[in-house]
């Protein structure tokens, strides 16, 4: 009797982690609506006038992606830090980021043409970490 209530609660262990390693990184993303967005937003990055725009974006694109896989946190940036480790580019990513934050925040941001590229590259980089793209 002992043997048998043992070899459950065993079983019982074992689905709990199997379950939770299967949830880990929340569900398999559809990349065509990624794919549609990411090439307007690339489109927007070509004029200058677009730049800012692109870089928002792109994080929006991106935070929506951290929270379809089911990234833990309450904002974007408890989502990249839950991500880390799937990030390849992970100081890439937080500076691309950081540098939505300062548009969306501060005054007169003065983005040139390698920033832009930068930024964007890091948020193309996240996206297909994530399976995005």
């Amino acid at each position: 009797m002992m043997l048998i209530a043992i070899s459950v609660i065993a079983c019982a262990i074992m689905l709990i982690a199997l379950a939770g390693l299967i949830s880990k990184g929340g569900q398999e993303l559809d990349k065509t609506p990624f794919r549609e967005s990411w090439k307007k937003i690339v489109v927007r990055a070509k004029d200058e006038s677009g730049y800012e725009i692109s870089i928002i974006n792109a994080d929006k694109l991106l935070d929506l992606a951290l929270k379809k896989r089911r990234y833990k946190g309450d904002t974007m940036g408890e989502r990249l830090i839950s991500a880390k480790d799937v990030l390849t580019k992970r100081q890439q990513v937080w500076n691309a980021h950081k540098l939505r934050n300062r548009i969306v925040h501060e005054e007169n941001i003065m983005l040139d043409k390698r920033k832009v590229y930068d930024a964007l590259s890091g948020f193309e980089s996240a996206l297909k970490d994530l399976g995005a793209l």
